[in-house]
C-alpha cells in the first residue's frame, strides 16, 4: 500500500544482515539490476549518499544504517523500456541532449537531481512518478533564469515547463536522444516507455 496523507510511512530497524550499502543512486541502480536480471529479490537498499538517499533524509551514517536507529522505508522504483529493452532508476531518468537547447525531461523518483530541487512535490513512496519537460521552445535566457531557481525549486510554475505526476508515462521523440538513468548514460532512444513499480525495494536510512 503506498502512502498516504496523514499515514505514518516506514518503521524502525537496521538493514538486514544481507542488505548492501550503496553510496549513490548508480550503484543502487547497480544491484536493482543485476537481481532483475537474474530472477532474484532485490536486497534491501543502505543509502549512505545519492538523491534518493537525501530525498529519505538519509545522513550518510553508514553506522546508523546497522543499529536500530535505522529507518525501514517501502520506495517506489522506475522501470523505462528503452527502445524496447527494459532497465530501472532509483531516483530519476533525464532525456537530453544540451541542458541549453532543446528538448529536456527527467522522470523523478527522487525530489533532487545533485544540488538541484528538480521536483519539489516528489515522494518515493507515493506510487506517481513526478515528469517535469522542459520546451524545446523554451528561450536561453529563460533557461538560465530556471537554472539559477533550480537549488531551491524555484523553476515551477513556468510556461515552457510542463509537470505532472503520474503512475506510467510514454515518450516518442524526434530525434534520438540521450538517456541517463541515476546519472549515467545508458545511450540514445527516440520510444521510452516509463511506469513505476511501487514499494518494489526496501531503503534504509
Amino acid at each position: 500500500m503506498t502512502i498516504r496523507k496523514g499515514e505514518a510511512w516506514g518503521q524502525a530497524g537496521g538493514l538486514p544482515a544481507d542488505g548492501v550499502v550503496v553510496a549513490s543512486d548508480a550503484e543502487a541502480r547497480h544491484v536493482v539490476t543485476a537481481a532483475r536480471r537474474a530472477g532474484q529479490r532485490v536486497p534491501a537498499l543502505g543509502l549512505v549518499g545519492g538523491d534518493l538517499c537525501r530525498t529519505l533524509g538519509g545522513r550518510g551514517d553508514e553506522a546508523r544504517l546497522r543499529s536500530d536507529a535505522g529507518v525501514r522505508l517501502p520506495v517506489d522504483l522506475g522501470s523505462v523500456l528503452v527502445d524496447g529493452v527494459q532497465h530501472w532508476f532509483v531516483a530519476h531518468l533525464v532525456m537530453r541532449r544540451s541542458w541549453w537547447r532543446g528538448r529536456v525531461v527527467a522522470v523523478m523518483n527522487a525530489q533532487f537531481h545533485g544540488s538541484w530541487n528538480v521536483a519539489p512535490r516528489a515522494h518515493p513512496g507515493d506510487g506517481r512518478l513526478d515528469v517535469v519537460d522542459v520546451a524545446a521552445s523554451m528561450t536561453v535566457a529563460d533557461r538560465v533564469k530556471a537554472r539559477r531557481r533550480l537549488p531551491a525549486g524555484g523553476h515551477l510554475p513556468h510556461p515552457a515547463i510542463a509537470s505532472s505526476r503520474r503512475p506510467a508515462v510514454q515518450f516518442e521523440l524526434d530525434r534520438s536522444t540521450p538517456v541517463f538513468l541515476d546519472g549515467e548514460r545508458i545511450g540514445e532512444a527516440r520510444r521510452l516507455s516509463v511506469r513505476v513499480e511501487p514499494e518494489a525495494l526496501v531503503c534504509v536510512v
